[in-house]
């Protein structure tokens, strides 16, 4: 028996998985994403005040701007629409919570990548990463608004 077609089968059979997962990651981290956006918005003193005792300047305006990235970056996620354009600032955002709200995991990348990995952003920023790299997979609004037409370039 040849063990090629066998792993072709099974790389087959694996790839029709790939839309159905990424859709799972785009759906709960999207929504995780616009909940925690939401949150600040709606806390916006609380926010704020958070940013300011970890020296983040201009704490206001940075909590506006993280969370309305997070909540309509979130949705966007999602929805899949707009997906790989969208998880750059989402990947921003949490590489900039690293560096400030947690930045002793952040430094712990390579002494105790278990510190790295259980902080809070750490999987935010890995679904924005999946995204960005291997697209929002078919079921999403990207592939359904902008599929391509037979015959058209």
């Amino acid at each position: 028996m040849q063990l090629r077609p066998l792993l072709a089968k099974f790389d087959s059979a694996a790839s029709c998985l790939q839309s159905p997962l990424l859709l799972v990651i785009r759906l709960y981290w999207g929504l995780l994403f616009a909940q925690t956006g939401w949150g600040k918005l709606m806390n916006l003193d609380r926010t704020a005040g958070f940013f300011e005792s970890i020296n983040i300047p201009l704490p206001k305006l940075n909590a506006i701007m993280a969370g309305s990235t997070e909540f309509l970056g979130g949705l966007l996620l999602a929805l899949g629409l707009f997906a790989r354009p969208v998880s750059v600032p989402l990947l921003f955002t949490m590489i900039v919570a690293y560096a400030t709200a947690h930045r002793e995991e952040f430094a712990a990348l390579f002494s105790e990548p278990d510190k790295f990995v259980t902080a809070a952003p750490f999987l935010f920023l890995l679904a924005s990463l999946v995204v960005l790299v291997f697209g929002p997979g078919k079921l999403s609004l990207d592939a359904w608004f902008f599929r391509k037409t037979p015959g058209v370039k």
